[in-house]
């Protein structure tokens, strides 16, 4: 295990780790009309520990209140109607918690592989073999190219 997700355990209590694993799957639950895991599989999960960084303080901190929000059973014993009406609770409290919840979320579930397959995209990064771009009309720069230099030369 390495020193991030080991550092990042400490962070998050095994429940503050099972609250947010649930909170992903509410996010981007799994499809099996499309074959694809939801953000709640474990590598993705993991991916999203990873990620969270220096950032899992904060989430912690607020996964609290999203589980004070829950009824008698808690955030994990609810449903996943209810979970995703207990996020939109949440969202509307702690935006900013919530924003950085959902970009960690949708980082790690659109760069796992098997994600990518299912949309048609390889599971590759763009380089070295890089993607074809369609040419655009490069006359649009000409009033760019004719403004000239906008900036002050350092001496």
């Amino acid at each position: 295990m390495s020193d991030l997700i080991s550092s990042s355990d400490q962070l998050l209590s095994e429940g503050g780790r099972a609250i947010l694993r649930a909170l992903a799957g509410a996010i981007i639950p799994a499809s099996e009309a499309h074959g694809v895991p939801g953000a709640d599989d474990e590598a993705i999960f993991t991916d999203l520990m990873t990620s969270a960084g220096p950032t899992l303080q904060f989430i912690a901190e607020h996964l609290g209140i999203l589980e004070e929000l829950a009824d008698d059973g808690g955030f994990l014993a609810a449903s996943l109607d209810d979970k995703v009406r207990l996020a939109e609770q949440f969202r509307s409290a702690h935006p900013e918690a919530a924003a950085l919840i959902v970009s960690l979320v949708c980082q790690c579930y659109y760069r796992d592989p098997r994600v990518l397959e299912s949309l048609g995209t390889p599971p590759r990064p763009p380089f070295p073999e890089g993607y074809e771009i369609d040419q655009g009309d490069w006359s649009l720069l000409d009033p760019v190219r004719a403004r000239g230099p906008i900036f002050r030369p350092v001496s």
